[in-house]
């Protein structure tokens, strides 16, 4: 299920493996720590081309900031209890440590497109203080 388009940025805390689905197609998934002061763990997965680019270019420890579809996926623990987790469906990553900067996304374009409005979709009349609900 998807829940929406996000950008995070962290550490990875866990580096890329890369496998291969029926069709051949590459797959990478690494964890990321997103928060300086604790644990808190997001799944990212890579396809395709940028799965290929972020398992030759990530390491443990590096600064990277992810674009993607923002999921709840469920796993299986070793017990055979079910876990539900956060994880980001990613089409775009950049590296911002290291010294050096690397870039990579998805062949796929993302999938929501950017709205933007023209000036007549709004009006230039201010909102009287009569018309504010609080």
């Amino acid at each position: 299920m998807s829940l929406a388009k996000a950008v995070i940025s962290g550490t990875v805390y866990r580096a890329p493996e890369k496998r291969f689905t029926s069709n051949n197609v590459p797959i990478s998934a690494l964890a990321f720590n997103i928060s300086d002061s604790e644990e808190t763990l997001v799944r990212v997965i890579a396809k395709g081309n940028l799965a290929q680019t972020v398992e030759e270019t990530l390491n443990k420890g590096d600064r990277v900031v992810v674009e993607g579809r923002l999921q709840n996926n469920t796993v299986k623990n070793e017990d055979g209890s079910e876990k539900k987790i956060v994880e980001l469906d990613a089409y775009s990553m950049e590296k911002i440590s290291g010294g050096s900067t690397v870039s990579a996304s998805s062949s796929k374009a993302s999938p929501d497109s950017i709205v933007q409005f023209g000036q007549t979709d709004f009006s230039d009349d201010l909102i009287g203080e009569d018309e504010i609900p609080f």
